[in-house]
C-alpha cells in the first residue's frame, strides 16, 4: 500500500505539550480526531486513527502507543510505527493482537469476515500488533513532564478507557462521543450495563478538557459537556421506550423486532447491521425483564408486562 503523505494545512489545538489534530468532519467516522504528547523524553499517541497518517513527524516519531480501545478507525496508523510500544487494556488485548481477536470481540459474521478483513486493510491501513501489551485500570506512563493514566470506561468495548493527560487536565473519552447517534454497544464483547455506569461516572474522572474521538472534537467548557453528556446518555432510555412502543403494538419475535431497527433507518443495509441490531435489542430486553416491563414466553415471543 502506498503510504499517505503529510498535510501541513491540518487544523490543530494545543494545550500544553498535548496536540489535538483534527479528522475530516470533526473525526467523523470513518476517521478520527488524534491525540499527541510530546513529552521531554518521550513522545506519545492515544489511538492512531486515519487523520494519523497526514500528519507528518510530529505523529512519525511516536515511541508510544496508548489505545483507549482498539476498533479499526482508532489502529489506521499503527502501520506507521512498528517500533513504537503500543498498549491496550487488558480486557481488548486480543483485538489488537490478531484479527482472529478482532473478529471475535466484534461479532462479524463468517461468512463476511474476509470482506470485512479486505475493507479494514484497505481504507484503515489495518494490521495486527501481536507485541501489544495489556494495561489496567489506573495504569499510567509517564512521558517526561507529562502523565498519562488510565481510566477503565467500558460498554463501547469491555476494556473501553479514557485516557487523561496531566497537567494539563485533558481527557480524551474516545468513542463516548456525545454524538446524536448515542452510544453504541452492539459488538459482541460490548455491554449495556456496562456502559450506563460509565456515563455515570465519567463526570467524576478529574480533567479541564475533554476530546472525543469522533464528532464534537474538543470540549474546554464543564458545563457544556455535561448539558451534552446528559442528551447522550439519555439515548439509552429513549431506545428502551421505543422498543417498548413497539411491543405495546402486541407481542413480537426477536427477528420481527431487529426487522423494525433500534439504531438504523431499515433502508440501511450492511453487513454488520444485522448483528449489532440483535445484540442490542436483547440488551434492552433483558433490562425490561430484570425490571419486569417485558416477559418473553417459551415460544420466543416477546410482549409489554
Amino acid at each position: 500500500m502506498t503510504a499517505p503523505q503529510p498535510q501541513p494545512e491540518l487544523q490543530h489545538a494545543q494545550f500544553g505539550r498535548v496536540s489535538v489534530y483534527f479528522g475530516a468532519k470533526s473525526g467523523k467516522y470513518p476517521d478520527g480526531n488524534q491525540v499527541l504528547i510530546a513529552g521531554a523524553d518521550t513522545r506519545a499517541a492515544l489511538d492512531t486513527p486515519i487523520v494519523s497518517n497526514f500528519i507528518g513527524a510530529a505523529f512519525d516519531a511516536c515511541e508510544l502507543v496508548v489505545l483507549g480501545h482498539p476498533h479499526e478507525d482508532h489502529t489506521a496508523g499503527l502501520h506507521r510505527l512498528p517500533h513504537a510500544q503500543v498498549f491496550v487494556h487488558e480486557a481488548d488485548l486480543a483485538m489488537v493482537q490478531s484479527w482472529e481477536g478482532l473478529a471475535a470481540a466484534m461479532g462479524s459474521d463468517p461468512a463476511s469476515a474476509g470482506e470485512t478483513l479486505a475493507k479494514f486493510q484497505s481504507e484503515f491501513f489495518y494490521a495486527p500488533r501481536p507485541d501489544a501489551r495489556g494495561y489496567a485500570d489506573g495504569a499510567s506512563w509517564d512521558v517526561g513532564g507529562a502523565r498519562i493514566t488510565a481510566f477503565h470506561a467500558p460498554g463501547h468495548t469491555a476494556g473501553h478507557s479514557v485516557l487523561v493527560v496531566e497537567p494539563e487536565g485533558v481527557a480524551f473519552i474516545g468513542d463516548i462521543d456525545l454524538s446524536g447517534f448515542g452510544p453504541y454497544y452492539g459488538d459482541k464483547a460490548s455491554s449495556l450495563t456496562d456502559f450506563r455506569a460509565t456515563l455515570a461516572r465519567l463526570p467524576d474522572i478529574p480533567a479541564k478538557v475533554w476530546v472525543t474521538s469522533h464528532h464534537r472534537g474538543i470540549y474546554t467548557d464543564r458545563e457544556r459537556f455535561l448539558a451534552d453528556l446528559a442528551i447522550f446518555a439519555g439515548k439509552l432510555d429513549e431506545r428502551s421506550e421505543r422498543l417498548m412502543a413497539m411491543l405495546d403494538e402486541g407481542p413480537k419475535t426477536l427477528d420481527e423486532l431487529v426487522a423494525r431497527r433500534l439504531l438504523y433507518p431499515p433502508t440501511f443495509e450492511a453487513s454488520w447491521v444485522t448483528g449489532a441490531e440483535t445484540r442490542t435489542i436483547l440488551r434492552h430486553l433483558d433490562e425490561l425483564i430484570a425490571a419486569g416491563r417485558v416477559r418473553a414466553d417459551g415460544e420466543g415471543l416477546y410482549r409489554a408486562a
